[in-house]
Order: structure tokens, then sequence, then C-alpha cells
């Protein structure tokens, strides 16, 4: 026969059952007075203050240099001879606009570019298709582009001359020049850059070598020839001042010139501004255009 024996229990703390026994006392809390403070929901800085909007914020910047300029020309610091006054420059911007001279250098000068970006447009994306695409004209290409890209463009005016005469095809050769490059090179690397596994994604479904090329491929380059396009219509402009100020007789460079030989600072200042809103304006149509053609493609858009 075995005996068990069970382990002693150990005494429970808790005597709040047992008979006879004080009752424990309620555990006093002390009242803070901090304890009696109303809670405030923490609210995050960005929604309280108030927030200004962003066509105010992106012109800030010009109207508080246009203000400083204005200031420096009333208190003299900025003579006629040097820099014409804001005031001044308006007053000539309407004159120009009223005898029809810059409406009409600016008819020249958009038909130049056009035609110039038309043609390296033609030109850059049609080099970069074969080299990005065929292994055989990466060979044959490349190495040409690249050779030639680091040639200075505006040193080319002259031999442009010697070839092309004094007319206008000089002015259109320097600018097919400068915007072939960017497009080149920012179409090839998009059409290198697509992910290889979404190309044999689209050999497992079938698609053909041109099938290939249009559903994966161009989509895929697209962000980066849209970038090109952008670096392109900067250069193009860039061309046209140096392509305008040798041998012309038209156009928002021919203005320029006029007015460098007559001191008229004024009208220098006044062409100037063109050649930068006629450039901020091609800038925002290409970027709209990204905006419409990238619908697909999420990217950050800042904070």
């Amino acid at each position: 026969m075995s005996i068990s024996h069970a382990p002693p229990q150990k005494p429970s703390s808790d005597t709040s059952g047992a008979p006879g026994a004080p009752a424990p006392a309620p555990a006093s809390h002390p009242v803070d007075a901090a304890s009696e403070l109303e809670l405030v929901p923490i609210v995050p800085s960005s929604t309280r203050r108030t927030r200004v909007p962003r066509w105010l914020r992106r012109t800030s910047g010009p109207l508080l240099l246009l203000a400083l300029w204005q200031l420096l020309s009333a208190t003299g610091v900025l003579t006629p001879e040097v820099l014409a006054s804001p005031g001044t420059i308006a007053g000539v911007a309407r004159d120009l606009f009223a005898d029809g001279s810059l409406t009409t250098a600016m008819g020249v000068s958009l038909q130049r570019v056009a035609f110039g970006l038309l043609l390296g447009v033609v030109v850059g994306v049609g080099l970069a298709l074969v080299s990005g695409l065929f292994r055989i004209g990466e060979d044959l290409v490349d190495a040409s582009v690249q050779m030639l890209r680091t040639v200075p463009f505006v040193g080319l005016i002259p031999l442009f001359i010697i070839w092309f005469g004094i007319g206008e095809a000089p002015k259109i050769a320097i600018i097919t020049l400068g915007v072939s490059f960017p497009l080149y090179l920012n179409v090839y690397a998009g059409i290198r850059g697509v992910d290889s596994q979404l190309v044999e994604a689209g050999e497992s479904l079938g698609l053909s070598r041109w099938g290939l090329v249009r559903h994966v491929v161009l989509p895929g380059a697209l962000p980066g020839a849209m970038t090109g396009l952008r670096y392109s219509l900067g250069i193009a402009w860039l061309a046209l001042v140096f392509a305008e100020q040798i041998n012309a007789d038209a156009g928002i460079g021919f203005l320029m010139v006029q007015a460098r030989d007559f001191l008229r600072t004024d009208v220098i200042v006044v062409c100037l501004i063109v050649y930068a809103f006629l450039g901020l304006l091609a800038d925002f149509v290409v970027r709209t255009l990204e905006r419409l053609l990238l619908q697909w493609r999420p990217t950050f858009t800042g904070r």
C-alpha cells in the first residue's frame, strides 16, 4: 500500500473573506490640480497653420525680386545706362507690341524653334530607337553620337554658315543639333532601363517583337523621353539666342543686336524676358503633356 502525501498548501494572503478580519481601508487617491485640467487633443502643426495658396507661394519670389529691382532703380543704385527700371521696361514693351515689331520677331523666332525642334525630335528619337532596340545599331550609332555630343554646338556655327550660307538653314541646323543629343540620351537610357522581367512576362504571354516594343518597351521609355524633351526645349531656346545674333535680319535676337548697337538696355531686357516667357510656356506645355501621358505612373509630389 502506498501512502500519498499532498503538498502543504500556502496560506492565502487574501484575508478579506476570513471571519472577524478587519475590512481593508479604501485607498485614498490624492487629488492633484493637474488631473482636473481638461485634456486638449493634439492637432498636427501642419493642420493648425493657415495654408497659403500654391500659386501665391510660386509668385512671391519673382514679385519680391521685381520690388527690389524697382527700389534700386528708384534710389539711383541702378542707373538707366546699367539697367532700366521695371516701369521703363514695361513702357518699352508696350511700345514694341504696339508697333508690331516685337510680335513679328516672336513669330519668326517661334517658327525657327518649331522647325529645329521637329527635326531634332526626329533625329534624336530615331537614333535612340535604332541604338536602344538593336545591338548592332548600338555598335554603329552610339559611339559616334557620344563623340559628337562633346563638341560644343555653338562652335559649329561658322562651319554651318560655310555649308548652308547665311539664310535660315544654319539657324535651324544649330537648333536641331542642340535638341538631338538630350533626346537621344534620355530615350536610349529609357529603353535600356526597362525591367527585363516585364519583357520576359510579355514574351510568356505570347507577344511578338513588335508587340513587346509597342506595349512594354516604349511605355517604359516614355518617362525618359518626356524628360529629354524638357531638356531639349531649354537647349532650343539657348541655341536660338546664339543663332539669331549671327547674320540675322529678323527675330528676337535681331532686336537684341540692334539694341546693343544703340545701347538700349531696356529693349535688351524686354527681349530676354520674352525668351524666358516663351521657354516657361513651352515647359508648361511639356509638363501638362507629361501628366496626361504618365497617369499610370504614381510619383512622389513633395510634402
